[in-house]
């Protein structure tokens, strides 16, 4: 097949002040890709460093480059992207994020150069600020169904991030784009949604790196929130999954989405130079998902709250410990 034969890929760059750090990264990984028929949508969400600079620096005119006339929200950005893109694939690459010089390449030919598949998916790499490799994660699946996917993002075997996925635009189009309630986890109820409607492609080793600093928007949100999200998120998994597991998925999810709010406090406050998240915090992830999972060092401070203030239902309760 020709290479103006083959499906048209976008790669969407929503961006926002990283000229002088990561951007530049990006773009290059993007020009470099081996897969040639691609388009690359740079959405600066009004930027005011030199952005436009960098971009155009690059002279490539498969670059196409949007800058708003004032900060639209990270979200809205990426539907922006979306929308401008034109290829039957698309893959929204955060401006922090990397993926291999063959990226491109390995989903459609694992594809097939097909039209009509939802998601194609690769494992990932999660990195340090400076690409040091941290962790490799491999796109491993219990098996080919809905319900496989579902249980093996629960067993950890399967990460569904952005790097290492393309959606089909015009099915990510018409399933509303990204949303969720707080816009957290609206990148994988999008691949959940499209994964169920129009089935997947999945590429075991990993093709595309998550890089993680201190500067992700998404350390900074509130745990509430994302509490929220996740619930959100798991009622979709629920409608989704087959009648005989949808209890499974709703008993197995609140543990999940229970252990990932208490990494995603502790990585929170971290970022923030805290040694631990706060028991209030702890408190607002059981309130939604009823699950006690914690840490020893939060056990003790739960146990010494018993002891000064005799709470002895409150610390059952928490700690699953009888007194």
């Amino acid at each position: 097949m020709k290479s103006d034969e083959k499906p048209l890929v976008s790669i969407g760059i929503p961006t926002y002040n990283r000229a002088d750090s990561y951007l530049p990264q990006v773009l290059k990984c993007a020009v470099g890709q081996s897969y040639t028929n691609i388009e690359i949508v740079v959405s600066d969400n009004c930027s005011t460093d030199n952005t436009e600079e960098i971009v155009n620096g690059f002279h490539d005119p498969r670059i196409r480059y949007f800058k708003h006339e004032k900060n639209i929200g990270p979200n809205n950005n990426f539907n922006f992207a979306l929308k401008q893109a034109r290829g039957v694939y698309f893959q929204l690459l955060h401006d922090d994020d990397l993926i291999d010089p063959d990226f491109v390449e390995v989903c459609m030919e694992k594809a097939d150069f097909r039209t009509d598949i939802g998601l194609i998916r690769t494992g990932i790499r999660l990195v340090h600020a400076d690409l040091r490799l941290k962790a490799e994660l491999k796109n491993r699946l219990f098996g080919p169904t809905t319900d496989d996917f579902i249980f093996s993002w629960f067993a950890d075997i399967t990460p569904p991030y952005l790097c290492g996925t393309l959606f089909n635009r015009k099915g990510l189009l018409k399933i509303g784009g990204f949303k969720s309630k707080h816009n957290l986890f609206q990148d994988v109820l999008a691949e959940f949604k499209l994964a169920h409607k129009m089935g997947k492609v999945d590429i075991e080793e990993a093709k595309a790196s998550f890089r993680e600093h201190s500067g992700e928007i998404t350390v900074n949100v509130k745990i509430k929130a994302w509490s929220e999200d996740g619930l959100e998120l798991l009622d979709l998994l629920c409608e989704i999954a087959s009648a005989r597991n949808k209890g499974k998925v709703r008993s197995e999810g609140m543990k999940f989405f229970s252990r990932k709010m208490y990494e995603m406090l502790q990585k929170s406050a971290s970022a923030h130079g805290r040694r631990r998240p706060s028991i209030i915090d702890y408190l607002n992830v059981y309130r939604i998902f009823r699950f006690r999972y914690l840490p020893p060092p939060v056990h003790r401070r739960i146990y010494k709250l018993y002891c000064w203030t005799g709470a002895r239902h409150l610390y059952h309760k928490l700690s699953g410990n009888p007194l």
